[in-house]
């Protein structure tokens, strides 16, 4: 399942995707995110499931694309800490 965290207004999508198919619950995104933004939880997409996921902590979720800018530089080519971090490629973002 795609877990979309985080939110749309008049000036973008400003989303944090977690494919939960992928993502193991390792938490190797988790020390690598400068603003503290991400966690491990169980996975809420899947109650049924023993298996933890990568989440943005509720209080993130309406500001992040605030949260998220010090990471977002001009150059197009430069992979964010949190999704190079991941290597089940289960991070991306909408922005």
């Amino acid at each position: 399942m795609i877990a979309n965290f985080g939110y749309k207004d008049g000036s973008g999508d400003f989303y944090i995707i977690i494919d939960t198919d992928k993502c193991n619950g390792c938490g190797d995104c988790v020390p690598v995110c400068p603003a503290g933004i991400l966690e491990v939880r169980d996975n809420e997409y899947d109650p049924m499931a023993d298996d933890l996921m990568a989440a943005v902590k509720e209080e993130f979720r309406k500001k992040i694309k605030y949260s998220c800018s010090p990471c977002k530089p001009d150059n197009i080519d430069y992979t964010l800490p949190c999704v190079k971090a991941c290597q089940f490629d289960a991070i991306t973002h909408s922005w």
